[in-house]
């Protein structure tokens, strides 16, 4: 059994925010998200024992690499801190994460910092579109495509349709509960955007506007500038800043468990691998079950909650049957009864997700374990679940290409 990797905190920024309209950059986020994780768990810089960067495109969205360095801008305590930057497309946070856990799990040091960033609102719509295309298999899957991904995970809905069937009515009962929950997130990009009669307003206007196949506007996940930091600490470490703080060190959470797959690149390759198979992404599918084994979870009703990647309604969708909700391609069950609505027996993204509190791509990852550790230590606000102790995530990069899971608990 690996030696365990505890969570002392984090901080995100609000995901609502446009830095280039605040006349700031990614550096002066990523100052943001590091002091206020120190600020959270009262630690000082020079306790901080190494440090991941989790980040997609910097070089593309602003001409900027080696990001590691950005930490010694911040204090002189940070010179000489081993930094380094992780990316796996959208899953490059979660990544990030997972490298930190396993340098404490080594016993190489007894802290890590984690900050996952993006800025994406430094270029159009279309340019933007281009520079995600990168995250699929360019030359063969995103050169003269206007939006890629959505073409991509609207085919995923086409996979579903052509083996099980699939209302396109759950697709927007999707959107419309990540809208809502959204409502509830302070820090949630879309937390504003809906009077009371959301589910009128999603299926009218722009947001009815077709993208790419079946996927519209309102199946889509947003274009965000957003920074999450975490701080992970050995066991030695938690029980020390435990007994510092007075806290119960059973109180702190924990990385229960974890799932890391990765599936060919080529979304056409990734169907032919998965022909026979009862799920349409059988390596998402082993990234969950090696969570769930690592963590002692024998099935998925013992979990109090999941924030799963919704870049499109339809990955989440795909979510729904591959954690085990219902069987493979009955994920509309799950939709009809309530189970995964704020309130209901598993809620799912009870931050919003992807589609209501943004998805600014490289952060995305860490913010899903942020939300998480909130939700088990009760610190999730208006958007907590009640009782919650144990919360599963799911960040995919490119098209499922890249899979992490883990479970959070105390």
């Amino acid at each position: 059994m690996s030696a365990p990797v505890y969570i002392l905190g984090g901080y995100q920024t609000d995901f609502a925010r446009n830095w280039k309209k605040e006349e700031k950059d990614f550096s002066d986020a990523f100052g943001e998200v590091v002091m206020g994780a120190l600020d959270a768990t009262k630690l000082e810089p020079a306790e901080i024992g190494t440090a991941h960067v989790g980040n997609f495109a910097a070089e593309l969205y602003c001409n900027q690499g080696q990001l590691g360095g950005f930490f010694a801008e911040l204090d002189p305590a940070f010179a000489g801190l081993p930094a380094s930057r992780h990316e796996a497309a959208c899953a490059s946070g979660s990544v990030s994460m997972l490298m930190a856990s396993a340098e404490i799990e080594a016993g190489r040091y007894d802290t890590a910092l984690i900050v996952g960033l993006e800025q994406m609102k430094t270029v159009s719509p279309a340019e933007g579109g281009d520079y995600l295309g990168t995250a699929a298999w360019y030359d063969h899957e995103a050169v003269g495509v206007d939006f890629p991904f959505p073409s991509l995970f609207g085919r995923l809905g086409d996979v579903y349709e052509d083996r099980y069937g699939l209302k396109q009515e759950h697709l927007t009962r999707i959107a419309e509960i990540n809208f809502t929950n959204a409502r509830r997130n302070p820090g949630a990009q879309t937390r504003g955007w809906f009077e009371d009669a959301l589910a009128e307003q999603i299926c009218q206007g722009k947001y009815d506007a077709g993208v790419a196949g079946r996927l519209r506007v309102r199946d889509c996940s947003q274009i965000t500038d957003g920074a999450v930091s975490l701080v992970l600490a050995s066991e030695e470490f938690a029980r020390e800043y435990a007994e510092r703080r007075d806290l119960d060190l059973d109180a702190i959470p924990r990385v229960l468990g974890w799932g890391h797959t990765t599936a060919a690149i080529r979304f056409d390759t990734k169907l032919e691998q998965a022909e026979g198979d009862d799920y349409v992404l059988p390596e998402t599918r082993r990234a969950i079950v090696s969570a769930f084994d690592r963590a002692g979870v024998n099935e998925v009703w013992e979990l109090d909650g999941i924030e799963t990647h919704d870049c499109f309604t339809t990955s989440e969708y795909m979510a729904i049957d591959h954690f085990g909700l219902t069987e493979p391609g009955e994920s509309w069950k799950a939709i009809e009864d309530g189970a995964i609505e704020f309130g209901g027996k598993l809620p799912i993204n009870a931050s919003g997700g992807l589609i209501g509190a943004g998805h600014p791509v490289g952060a995305t990852g860490v913010r899903q374990v942020l939300d998480a550790t909130k939700q088990v230590t009760g610190e999730a606000g208006d958007y907590q679940i009640e009782g919650a102790r144990r919360v599963a995530t799911l960040n995919i990069g490119g098209s499922a290409t890249t899979s992490v899971a883990t479970v959070i608990g105390v």
